[in-house]
């Protein structure tokens, strides 16, 4: 929880998709992987959240 709670605020990378869903990703140096998390149209309440194979930092 305290890493999603850390991509929810201070995400290193956002996007909005389509259907109004946030999607966040932050790089988790603990685990050498990057969190993606996903929050619904209000932007507050997490739909889900998992480590994102092919997230690239470009």
């Amino acid at each position: 929880m305290e890493w999603i709670e850390q991509v929810y605020r201070f995400p290193e990378h956002q996007e909005i998709q389509t259907d109004g869903r946030k999607r966040m990703w932050e790089y988790i140096k603990e685990a050498d992987k990057y969190l993606r998390v996903v929050v619904l149209e209000d932007h507050q309440t997490i739909h889900n959240a998992f480590f994102d194979r092919d997230y690239k930092n470009d």
